[in-house]
Parts: structure tokens; sequence; C-alpha cells
């Protein structure tokens, strides 16, 4: 069995320590990777409701073109 000296010790602490470096900078990749993501899912949520703004508006422009021109039919109860 092969003798556990500090040295060897020192060395797999030097490797551990390597590997959590690592580890470290693909986290904080990966967080500003989400970052990222998260502000472009915000401005596709801000592109559809500006989309349904619109459609609102001219939903609304729409009514009162056809009550205008009495195309609507009267509401029967």
């Amino acid at each position: 069995m092969a003798e556990v000296s500090s040295e060897l010790i020192y060395e797999v602490l030097k490797q551990l320590r390597d590997r959590q470096i690592s580890t470290e900078a693909k986290v904080d990749e990966l967080k500003a990777e989400m970052q990222a993501f998260r502000g472009h899912m915000v401005a596709l949520q801000q592109d559809t409701q500006n989309i349904y703004a619109i459609l609102v508006r001219h939903e609304a422009r729409l009514d009162r073109i056809e009550r205008r021109l009495d195309l609507v039919e009267p509401a029967t109860a």
C-alpha cells in the first residue's frame, strides 16, 4: 500500500482547489447566461403586452366604425 505523505495530501488538495475554482467559474458563467435569458424573457413579455394593447385599440376603433356605418346588428335579449 502506498505511503501517505504530506506531499501527497498537498497535491490532492491542490487538485480539489483547482476543480473548485473551475466549478465556480462555470457557475458564474451559467449565472450570466441565466440573467441574459431572463432579460430576453422580460422583453418578450413586454412585446406581447404591447401587441395586446394595440389589438385592443384596433378593436375599439373597429367597433366605432361598425357603429357609425350601422353594420352592427342590434343586440337581442
